[in-house]
Order: C-alpha cells, then sequence, then structure tokens
C-alpha cells in the first residue's frame, strides 16, 4: 500500500527534513521524492510506502496536516486508491 504526500508552501531551511522525521516516526517508508522550488515556493510530491504504518491512516494524515499548518505550509496525504481513482479516464 501506498500513498502520494504533497507538500506546499514558502521556502524554508528544514521541510524535507521535518516531513521525513515525522514519515519515520510513524513507520511510512518513502519510495520517491520530487521537489521544486519557483521563486520562493516549494513544492514537493512523495509516494511513500504505508505497509508498515504503526497507526491508523486517518491518524498519520491528520498528523501530517498539523505538521504542514505548524510550518505555514499545505501538507495533503492521499492513499494511493483514492489518487489512481481520481485519475483515471
Amino acid at each position: 500500500m501506498r500513498a502520494v504526500i504533497t507538500v506546499v508552501g514558502k521556502d524554508s531551511v528544514g521541510i524535507l527534513a521535518k516531513v521525513s522525521t515525522k514519515c519515520a516516526e510513524s513507520q511510512v517508508n518513502i519510495n520517491e521524492v520530487t521537489q521544486s522550488v519557483l521563486e520562493d515556493m516549494f513544492c514537493m510530491i512523495m509516494l511513500a510506502d504505508i505497509s508498515q504504518i504503526n497507526k491508523s491512516f486517518g491518524d498519520f494524515s491528520d498528523e501530517m496536516e498539523k505538521l504542514g499548518r505548524e510550518m505555514g505550509m499545505s501538507v495533503h496525504v492521499m492513499h494511493e486508491t483514492i489518487f489512481n481513482s481520481m485519475h483515471r479516464i
């Protein structure tokens, strides 16, 4: 099982470290990361393995959104099945 994690907001030091630390605490393994900075805006998409997650997916998603608010950013976690359903024609 996988999840897509998106992070968007004003660029600052330590964004990747904070997000990856929160993932590690929940036993979520980050498989792929792409990120870019557009002027002062930071954008990141992560593909994460949630097969060993140590809490409910909902709790993890809530914690990541809370982390985003603390950083002044938008952090969103979407389960792979929802992501795939949204992008099928």
